[in-house]
């Protein structure tokens, strides 16, 4: 019977963890772990940081609401009004053999028009090709900042 359970949790973890990495970005610098990890806390200095474990080598930062103006919902286009976005970026900076692999993704929601009791509420959506681009740049100019070469 537990084993029942216990495969279940297991199958639930695994396609949890899937679904979250999806649309990961890599970069490889050649430098030290502690410079990498410098880096990478630099690069998301403009957001709060919720979870900064460097044992672990995990960065989460808070989640940002970014005002989404002109948003309209439903067949008629109505106003969505207070329309928003949210942003959170999780980086993982691993060691290896000469190499330090720095990992990052956004997570995104929109604050959307939902139906029911609850009017509206965060859904998830595809994460911003813009702050992908923004992380990507400022981690490389903060590679390069502490001596790292990106690879």
């Amino acid at each position: 019977m537990y084993l029942r359970y216990i495969g279940l949790f297991l199958t639930i973890l695994l396609l949890t963890a899937c679904a979250s990495l999806s649309g990961m970005q890599q970069r490889f610098a050649v430098c030290s772990y502690e410079h990498a990890w410098e880096a990478a806390l630099g690069s998301v200095k403009d957001r709060a940081i919720d979870t900064k474990d460097k044992n672990s080598g995990m960065i989460v930062t808070g989640w940002l609401e970014i005002p989404m103006p002109g948003r309209t919902f439903g067949v008629l286009q109505r106003d969505l009004g207070d329309s928003k976005d949210r942003s959170r970026i999780t980086l993982i900076v691993k060691p290896l053999d000469d190499v330090t692999k720095i990992s990052f993704v956004e997570e995104r929601q929109q604050w959307v028009f939902r139906g029911g009791s609850r009017l509206f509420g965060w859904a998830s959506t595809d994460p911003s090709d813009d702050v992908k681009h923004d992380v990507q740049r400022r981690l490389d100019a903060k590679l390069k900042e502490h001596g790292c070469s990106p690879v």
